[in-house]
């Protein structure tokens, strides 16, 4: 059976920092292109960082430079680092594994961003 744990969410003030983790079990995660989404109260779920298999990374435009998604294959686990957070990265944060044809999702974990 495949899981996807995401951890590592919670309240933190403007400006502040968060690491993200996604745990996995069931898959080698090294297989995978992996990704973050997001999804705020009332919106869509959007992207907010991908790692291809060979290691190429991509950004959702509000979140370039401030987030790093990286990967321990050795622990079998995609991380997220944010910095820099705003009220506006509120949101319940997403790990995703997919390929080809394959794709799983964690159960999400809520990151609030408030003074």
């Amino acid at each position: 059976q495949v899981q996807l744990v995401e951890s590592g969410g919670g309240l933190v003030q403007p400006g502040g920092s968060l690491r993200l983790s996604c745990a996995a079990s069931g898959i080698i995660l090294s297989r995978y292109s992996m990704g973050w989404y997001r999804q705020a109260p009332g919106k869509q779920r959007e992207l907010v960082a991908t790692m291809s298999r060979s290691g190429f990374t991509n950004y959702g435009a509000t979140v370039k430079g401030r987030f790093t998604i990286s990967r321990d294959n050795a622990k079998n686990t995609v991380y997220l680092q944010m910095t820099s957070l705003q009220p506006e990265d509120t949101a319940v944060y997403y790990c995703n594994a997919g390929w080809s044809g394959n794709d799983y999702w964690g159960q999400g974990t809520q990151v609030t961003v408030s003074s």
